[in-house]
């Protein structure tokens, strides 16, 4: 049984308000600036938007803005401000799930290849672009560290490693991998037969980028499939590991 442990991210961006307001002068010798105020608010420094729309095409939709005072990225050590109306997109909080945290590869029998799956949903609308990662804490082992190797695939020329899947079809050969499928994943896993081992942090391995996107999305999603075969010669008893996925979105 392998434990998957998740980790989950939510990034909330302050929201800019916007009021459109009106000036009228009428005869008037002296031009005073709108007192933005009531009872219950006051707002300093504000703007007047002169112009803005929301043209699209089937590949793309902009949104733009003009005549806003002191817009755009400002930081320092300690801080970053992002000014400008369009920047409330970026309040849209990342999210990042896993369906089933807990992956039961049951009962296994020698030569015969069992698998099980889990969906990874990554929900970042226009945060921006992200990835996901993941990495195992030791091979799948027993309380007395009996242990089921990483699998290398169908081995010789069809050999897969942490960062390049490749077939693993033959019932004589063993270990523990993983598929992906879906949005955002690796272009090496070509089909459902196409594996690699996961990284392994106990022996300095870095965690391998499972999904990723450059572009602005929402709601991807991809598919993780684990699987085990073992040999006539593999020790009974109860094998287990923590698989670590991160997601890290960027603004």
């Amino acid at each position: 049984m392998s434990n998957v442990k998740c980790q989950n991210f939510r990034f909330l961006l302050a929201l800019g308000i916007l009021l459109i307001f009106g000036i009228w002068i009428l005869k008037l010798s002296k031009v005073h600036a709108a007192n933005m105020e009531s009872s219950r608010f006051r707002i300093q420094g504000g703007n007047i938007n002169i112009g803005a729309t929301s043209p699209s095409s089937a590949s793309y939709n902009l949104s733009m803005t003009l005549g806003q005072t002191a817009a755009g990225q400002f930081s320092r050590d300690g801080y970053i401000v992002k000014a400008g109306f369009q920047y409330i997109y970026s309040i849209i909080p990342f999210r990042f799930s896993i369906s089933d945290i807990s992956i039961d590869l049951g009962t296994l029998v020698p030569n015969t290849p069992s698998t099980a799956a889990t969906t990874l949903t990554v929900s970042f609308g226009s945060a921006g672009q992200y990835q996901v990662t993941a990495v195992e804490l030791g091979t799948l082992k027993t309380l007395s560290d009996n242990s089921i190797d990483d699998t290398v695939c169908n081995g010789g020329g069809s050999a897969c490693s942490e960062s390049s899947s490749n077939l693993w079809t033959s019932s004589s050969a063993y270990g523990f991998g993983y598929n992906m499928s879906g949005n955002d994943v690796p272009s090496d896993f070509l089909s459902s037969d196409y594996y690699r081992p996961f990284p392994d942090s106990t022996v300095a391995e870095s965690p391998a980028v499972v999904m990723s996107n450059a572009d602005v999305g929402s709601n991807r999603q991809s598919t993780v499939t684990f699987k085990t075969n073992i040999s006539t010669i593999q020790p009974a008893g109860s094998y287990q590991t923590i698989i670590n996925f991160v997601a890290t979105p960027s603004f």
